[in-house]
């Protein structure tokens, strides 16, 4: 992923936008920018749940996508 976050970062630098879809929070993490859609998939999706910044959307209630991706868990010994 490291990699990639470089090689994206330079053709920011070189003034191109990228857009990608992803659900990896490496990647998710680094965007300015996030477009959430849903709530859920198929014919019950499509619909714009969230957008905006990282933190605002790690905060969105509405989104499964958050919750899913930025819950934090407590594993039991």
């Amino acid at each position: 992923i490291d990699i990639l976050m470089k090689a994206l970062y330079q053709l920011i630098l070189r003034g191109h936008t990228i857009i990608i879809i992803e659900h990896q929070t490496d990647i998710i993490k680094n965007a300015d920018w996030i477009i959430d859609l849903g709530p859920e998939g198929g014919k019950n999706g499509g619909y714009l749940v969230f957008q905006g910044t990282l933190n605002d959307f790690m905060d969105c209630k509405e989104s499964y996508t958050a919750k899913f991706l930025f819950e934090k868990t407590v594993l039991k010994s």
